[in-house]
């Protein structure tokens, strides 16, 4: 009869279950338990429930997706395939996806809505506000009988006990809660002088946590023109607000650290700051005093002199300079006048007087026109050396020539 080796067994067995369609898609429920995570990132556990036990593995590809850290006693739902593991020869479930059982309907939800307004860019980094690093004022929405309240404002009073806090006293779990956190963020946001919003309550299921990943909430953040730090259940707690949010806190906390500052901190950088200050002061004060070293009380007399010395030659060049420049000028000026002189004695009338002519006036002063004089009128004549009045005895007129 034909003989096989464990190694030839196993590889068929594992060839027979990875074909079996039944096996490659499968949901499995049950309680985990000896749950370890690796640190290359793989998650090995055992899922049982009242009578069987299964061993699981789920690769740090599938791992790192999980929202949640499972831990034991955890009730979940695990969706994967069977295959051998055929160095022991035993099958396990080699699982891509988990969800906490009791939760699954709302996990669908969440996984529904978180890919639409993804779609929507509403977590998009390029849209987040950033929070400003030395706030005034900053808001709380939250409930104000949970410890979650207590713990952001123990961390602003050591941290930065100089910041004004507003809390909106807000129903974080159950119905209506998702409308209080609204309200909330809309008050705190008009007010107009809160430098940010935090969000938060502390831990729990999905279903206590509903109110941070319903859509009016998310656009409620998105729309806000403050800031906000989403700082919502534990550190392994996901919510739709975390994404929307301009910060995400894995705890109230940590949300309130990231609001302010640490006052030690500032001081520390201020004593830094102060003690860098100081050095360069005094390594300039050191460089000046040594480049003034340099000058001497004699050297520098000596470069005065010489200074002196070049502008009192450039100034007698300047004024040698305007000395010829002026007189220049003034020549030009002179024979420019002379020649307006000569013109203007062509034509004074005095000049014309001189040569032996004279200027008759009627009555009235003004030249004569024979046309208009009369025998017996009075004229005036004008000579070189005096002025005639003359009365009219008689008028020739010139005779026109005629052209024959």
């Amino acid at each position: 009869m034909p003989v096989i080796t464990v190694s030839q067994l196993n590889n068929y067995m594992k060839r027979y279950i990875d074909r079996n369609a039944h096996l490659s898609d499968l949901w499995v429920k049950g309680e985990i338990s000896n749950f370890k995570k690796h640190y290359t990132g793989n998650y090995y556990f055992t899922i049982k429930d009242e009578n069987s036990a299964l061993k699981a593995i789920m690769f740090r590809g599938y791992s790192s997706k999980t929202k949640f850290i499972p831990v034991d006693g955890m009730k979940v739902i695990v969706f994967g395939k069977i295959s051998v593991y055929e160095a022991s020869g035993t099958y396990q479930l080699y699982a891509e996806s988990m969800i906490p059982d009791g939760a699954g309907e709302l996990y669908a939800a969440y996984e529904q809505l978180k890919l639409k307004l993804e779609s929507e860019g509403l977590f998009s980094a390029n849209l987040k506000k950033k929070i400003p690093s030395i706030p005034k004022k900053v808001g709380v929405v939250t409930s104000v009988s949970g410890a979650a309240l207590r713990d952001i404002l123990d961390v602003l009073k050591r941290r930065y006990p100089i910041a004004n806090v507003c809390v909106y006293p807000a129903k974080v779990q159950g119905i209506g809660a998702a409308d209080s956190i609204c309200d909330g963020i809309k008050y705190l946001s008009e007010l107009g002088d809160c430098d940010c919003i935090i969000i938060a309550r502390g831990g729990g299921s999905i279903e206590d946590l509903w109110a941070f990943n319903e859509e009016k909430t998310a656009r409620a953040i998105f729309e806000c023109d403050t800031p906000i730090i989403s700082g919502v259940g534990h550190e392994t707690d996901y919510t739709i607000s975390d994404f929307v949010a301009d910060v995400r806190a894995p705890t109230p906390s940590v949300a309130a650290e990231l609001a302010v500052p640490s006052c030690d901190e500032l001081f520390h950088f201020l004593k830094i700051a102060q003690e860098k200050s100081t050095v360069l002061i005094n390594s300039q004060i050191a460089a000046f005093t040594a480049k003034l070293s340099l000058y001497s009380l004699s050297s520098l007399k000596e470069r005065l002199i010489s200074r002196i010395d070049v502008n009192e030659y450039k100034l007698k060049n300047l004024v040698a300079n305007i000395d010829v420049c002026m007189k220049n000028k003034i020549d030009e000026l002179f024979y420019k006048l002379s020649e307006q002189v000569s013109s203007l004695s062509v034509l004074n009338p005095l000049s014309v007087l001189s040569r032996g002519y004279s200027i008759i006036l009627n009555n009235e002063g003004t030249l004569l026109d024979i046309n208009k004089i009369q025998v017996g009128d009075i004229i005036k004549v004008i000579l070189k050396d005096g002025n005639l009045e003359c009365v009219t005895r008689s008028i020739v007129y010139e005779e026109k020539q005629t052209d024959i």
